[in-house]
C-alpha cells in the first residue's frame, strides 16, 4: 500500500515546495486548497495548475465563506490596504486571524477520512512575516490536538503535521525546491494577486530575497525591475 499525504496547497512558493518534498518522500499527494474569501482568486487558480503538474489523484478546493465576513486582515478586507514590506516588526495587517489553525483542522478531517498519515504545510519561522500561526510552538500544539481529537489519533497510529520548511531560510527553500524540480513558474506569492507581481509587498520582498540569496532568477514576472 502506498502512503498518503494531505498537502495544504495555496499555490504559493512554500506550499508548492512542500508538494515536491512530499512526493520525494514517497507519498501519494492529496492537496487541499482553501478559497477563504481572500481578495483575489489567483492563488486558487495557480494551485490548480500545481496540482495538475503533479498529476494528483484528487485535489480538493474548499470554499470557506467566512474570513471575508469577519475581515480584520488586508488579505480579506477590502477596506484595509495591502501594505508594502513590513519593516516595523510585530504582526502585520496581512495576518489572517486563526487561518492556519482552521486550515489544519479541516486538513486533518480530510486526512482521517482518506487514511493519510501526514499533513504537509509550508510554514516557516525564518524569513517570514511574523504570523503567530507559523511558529514551531503552534505546529507542535496542533500535532497534539489533532491526535487527541480524531478517531485515527486515539485508535490508530495517528497523523503527523509536517512542516519541512520551518527552520529554512527562503533561500534554502528555493534551493530545496530547485533540486526537486518544483514548478516555481506556476506559483504566485504576491498579496495583490495580479498577473505581474507587485514586487513591493511583504510576500514579494521575501520571495525576491530568497531567489537572490539562492543565486537564482525567479521565473514569475514582476512589475518592477529586479537585478537578479
Amino acid at each position: 500500500m502506498t502512503k498518503k499525504a494531505v498537502v495544504v496547497l495555496s499555490g504559493g512558493l512554500d506550499s508548492t515546495t512542500c508538494m515536491g518534498i512530499a512526493k520525494n518522500e514517497g507519498y501519494d499527494l492529496y492537496p487541499i486548497t482553501f478559497s477563504y474569501g481572500q481578495r483575489h482568486d489567483r492563488e486558487v487558480e495557480q494551485a490548480k495548475k500545481v496540482a495538475e503538474h503533479y498529476q494528483v489523484k484528487d485535489h480538493r478546493i474548499v470554499d470557506i465563506n467566512f474570513f471575508n465576513q469577519i475581515g480584520g486582515s488586508a488579505l480579506t478586507d477590502d477596506t484595509i490596504d495591502v501594505p508594502e514590506a513590513n519593516d516595523e516588526g510585530g504582526i502585520p495587517v496581512t495576518y489572517v486571524p486563526a487561518r492556519n489553525m482552521i486550515f489544519l483542522s479541516l486538513a486533518s478531517a480530510y486526512a482521517e477520512v482518506i487514511g493519510a498519515e501526514a499533513i504537509y504545510i509550508g510554514v516557516s519561522s525564518v524569513d517570514y512575516s511574523g504570523y503567530p500561526d507559523c511558529r514551531p510552538e503552534f505546529i507542535k500544539s496542533m500535532n497534539e490536538t489533532i491526535n487527541l481529537a480524531t478517531k485515527a489519533g486515539v485508535t490508530d497510529n495517528g497523523m503527523e503535521i509536517k512542516a519541512p520548511l520551518m527552520h529554512l531560510t527562503k533561500a534554502e527553500t528555493v534551493k530545496t525546491g530547485t533540486r526537486l524540480n518544483v514548478p516555481y513558474e506556476l506559483t504566485t506569492s504576491c498579496y495583490n494577486g495580479e498577473e505581474e507581481a507587485c514586487g513591493v509587498c511583504d510576500s514579494c520582498q521575501l520571495r525576491i530575497k530568497g531567489f537572490k540569496e539562492a543565486g537564482a532568477k525567479d521565473p514569475v514576472p514582476y512589475k518592477i525591475d529586479i537585478e537578479w
